[in-house]
């Protein structure tokens, strides 16, 4: 039997600044006497979503920003209302969608947890005994008896979800709370979900953009989409979609975005890189593991000496990741149309979506034109065991295992 039931929610809001007192007069005039007044129509953050979550459930909620999951979290912990279908909770809830909003800056971390833990529905005599496990969690002995006001941003966040996370519930309903504090602290909170989870056999609705951090705790996922619901199913096949979506995006929106950097002289004018695949054909989606090769077109505005090329790609927030040059093959170009190509036996970047960025000059350093986000492009593939590396790193290397391997023979040393 469901302990969630969401039936056709929709949630709406009105956007835009609130009126003036004018204005509202003059509206107020408009309905008294039957003229037309203008209204703002409403924007849904939450359209027809329906969904069952069973006793024991981890469910995933996944989507880009102002998709809805926020808004979704806080119609299940009862913080708003929906504007039309209905929810049914059955069961204590522990919300978790702003840790550390409650604490109070003037009273000290002993007092806030005191107050929490009252607010929470937790008695003071489960206080007194888990008292010690928050603090030690939090990592704040020293401060305990310190106000609230005088922590740091990080402190106040460890202090929040050690309280939450000590409340006795039936469900969880979590919003990004495994992304508070440091890396170290971080790995703390997603141990302690982890015991909630998989040893407690707590319900859970949890929100994250880490979306593989979602298909290891999750056993289904829901992905939002604008208010609506466009998956729900298998956390890998969803979480696959969900990153499909994302690149598409991402080189949607590199494509359209001016170069992140760009110099240039009267020397060379720059005109554009374009990636081939296999077959010859102009692309900008390119199999994981399959050859390619790049061409830069450009015009030589008077002579040039002793010219080499740079080329290399970077993420698409501008690390570099690898750069090829042809300094040993540096030669003279007239005035006129020129182009330089560059071949690849195998694309060995992850699936994800990249740029390009490229060097023009002599190999005194002389600089002719240097530019970067100079063409995205994604690599794919429809190996899901493939596309789920992509948080391990950004490169393939070819590599061969040997499981207990047989000893090979001794080296014959040689005589003297």
């Amino acid at each position: 039997m469901p302990i969630i039931e969401v039936n056709h929610v929709t949630k709406e809001y009105r956007l835009g600044q609130l009126q003036s007192l004018k204005t509202t007069a003059l509206n107020q005039w408009r309905r008294l006497t039957g003229q037309p007044v203008e209204e703002r129509a409403p924007f849904k953050a939450l359209d027809d979503v329906d969904f069952k979550v069973e006793q024991g459930e981890v469910l995933g909620i996944i989507g880009h920003n102002g998709a809805g999951k926020s808004t979704l979290l806080k119609l299940l912990a009862n913080i708003s209302k929906p504007s039309s279908g209905s929810i049914i909770v059955k069961g204590k809830m522990a919300p978790l969608i702003e840790v550390g909003a409650g604490l109070v800056g003037d009273l000290t971390g002993r007092e806030n947890i005191y107050l929490n833990g009252a607010i929470l529905g937790i008695s003071k005599a489960e206080i007194q005994r888990k008292f010690d496990d928050i603090v030690a969690f939090a990592e704040l002995e020293e401060f305990i008896d310190t106000p609230i006001k005088r922590y740091s941003s990080g402190m106040q966040v460890r202090l929040g979800f050690s309280i939450a996370t000590s409340m006795e519930s039936d469900i969880l309903i979590v919003d990004e709370v495994l992304a508070v504090g440091d890396l170290a602290f971080q790995r703390k909170c997603f141990d302690r979900m982890e015991d909630l989870i998989k040893r407690q056999g707590k319900t859970v609705l949890i929100v994250s953009h880490n979306i593989r951090q979602l298909e290891r705790l999750c056993g289904r996922v829901i992905m939002l989409d604008h208010g609506h619901t466009v998956a729900d199913g298998d956390p890998t096949e969803v979480s696959n979609l969900f990153f499909d979506y994302s690149n598409k995006k991402i080189k949607s929106d590199a494509s359209n975005a001016s170069s992140g950097k760009s110099r240039t002289s009267d020397e060379l004018t720059f005109k554009h890189m374009v990636f081939y695949d296999e077959r010859g054909q102009s692309v900008d989606r390119i199999d994981f593991l399959s050859p390619f090769h790049i061409r830069v077109q450009f015009t030589i505005n008077k002579p040039l000496e002793r010219i080499c090329f740079l080329i290399g790609a970077h993420t698409t927030d501008f690390v570099y990741l690898t750069a090829n040059n042809n300094i040993q093959d540096a030669r003279d170009f007239e005035p006129g149309e020129h182009s330089v190509e560059l071949h690849f036996e195998s694309m060995t970047l992850l699936p994800g979506v990249y740029s390009m960025r490229a060097w023009i000059g002599n190999p005194e350093g002389r600089e002719s034109f240097y530019g970067e986000n100079l063409f995205s492009f994604q690599v794919f593939s429809d190996d899901h065991l493939i596309t789920r590396q992509q948080e391990m790193g950004l490169f393939y290397m070819k590599s061969r295992f040997e499981v207990d391997p047989l000893t090979a023979p001794p080296m014959t040393r040689c005589r003297d």
